[in-house]
């Protein structure tokens, strides 16, 4: 199968987490033998901050000018199985008119912040990438979000078909290392700096470490305000390359998720942070919202915590074993149901699904592409 995608970043993870989730889904997919090619905007804070810039699973475009690279991507598209956009995509508008306009069997779209895009639609009927009136034309809305939220997207905005494609790991990345000097810590947060979030990691992370000043804490993320004041014991990090994520996963007795504000409110909207923390083995500590308990048992597999004593009780009273038991439990969890081989598949299944829809006679019949026979 040969896949066109036009996303937001793949050469560069800074500050974005569309990245290790287009990675993961397309190293998969090259694995099982399709094509992919992926168009990305030359954005200049992804330009001087690119940690992949060559992935060998993929074809990567880097274009500057949409007007100027649109023959191209019409050229790719004319013998392509798929054409999909994705959320956040700079030119999104424009490429889902065009991969609509196109011939190419199966068109989708990944929506990588549906809660974003949802609330957006409801208020003024698009957003930077994506109009309501597109959305009915689209063979296949992938959604980061599951649940109730899916049957809005086909009843409200008459999607076709709306389906789960949660994020994923490449799980010979993402496993357990051994505990390194360079990130062993008590507890760590990796994440790029939002306003809604912040209060929480003020509560979960930046009061935690003020009140144990003989415990060793990491953030690592960008676009922090230099007004955030970090406890002494708290080791700051930019940017983390997505290669040392395990390392620094591995190397954390705990590990602090915390979800944008949007997610919370929708559910359902598992971070890619996650699954990869606990592919490692990690011990994870998060805020709660609806539908977690389905991706991970409360107490057994994940640690839900409302304040600061929480953690500092997590830190003083669960011994080594405990915490190594929530780990393990967690990993085993994300391996059998969270793996980048196993999201390649269920993109597989609703691409044929389309394929053989889309290929019934009507009028005439409709000549299925050799690509899509062979290879589904």
């Amino acid at each position: 199968m040969k896949i066109v995608i036009c996303g937001l970043a793949i050469t560069s993870s800074w500050g974005n987490g569309h990245a290790t989730t287009f990675r993961a889904l397309t190293k998969a997919l090259h694995e099982r033998g399709h094509r992919v090619i992926f168009f990305e905007k030359d954005l200049y804070w992804y330009a001087d901050n690119r940690d992949l810039p060559r992935p060998e699973f993929c074809d990567v475009r880097i274009f500057r000018d949409w007007k100027k690279a649109v023959p191209e991507i019409k050229r790719e598209l004319a013998d392509a199985d798929v054409g999909m956009v994705g959320s956040y995509f700079p030119d999104g508008i424009a490429a889902v008119d065009l991969v609509l306009d196109s011939r190419v069997p199966v068109t989708a779209f990944y929506d990588i912040d549906t809660p974003i895009t949802v609330a957006q639609l409801r208020s003024e009927g698009r957003t930077p990438y994506l109009r309501r009136d597109q959305i009915p034309g689209i063979d296949l809305y992938f959604s980061f979000t599951g649940g109730p939220l899916l049957r809005e997207l086909e009843s409200v905005f008459k999607a076709k078909r709306a389906l789960p494609l949660y994020c994923s790991f490449d799980e010979r990345l993402y496993r357990r290392r051994e505990t390194g000097k360079r990130y062993r810590c008590d507890l760590s947060y990796m994440g790029t700096y939002a306003p809604d979030r912040q209060p929480k990691i003020d509560e979960l992370f930046v009061k935690v470490a003020e009140k144990e000043s003989s415990r060793s804490f990491i953030l690592a993320g960008p676009q922090y305000p230099k007004s955030v004041r970090w406890p002494k014991n708290v080791r700051r990090i930019e940017h983390l390359n997505p290669r040392w994520h395990p390392h620094l996963y591995s190397s954390s007795r705990f590990v602090l998720n915390v979800t944008r504000r949007d997610m919370v409110a929708c559910g359902y909207s598992p971070s890619v942070r996650l699954f990869e923390a606990a592919a490692c083995g990690a011990t994870m500590v998060s805020d709660n919202w609806p539908g977690l308990n389905t991706f991970f048992r409360p107490g057994t597999e994940i640690l839900l915590p409302t304040a600061t004593a929480d953690v500092r009780n997590y830190l003083h009273d669960l011994d080594d074993s405990t915490v190594r038991r929530i780990g393990d439990a967690a990993q085993t969890r994300v391996l059998e149901a969270h793996t980048s081989q196993q999201r390649a598949l269920e993109f597989e299944n609703a691409v044929r699904s389309v394929a053989i829809r889309n290929s019934k006679p009507q009028s005439a019949p409709v000549e299925t592409p050799e690509l899509v026979r062979a290879s589904l």
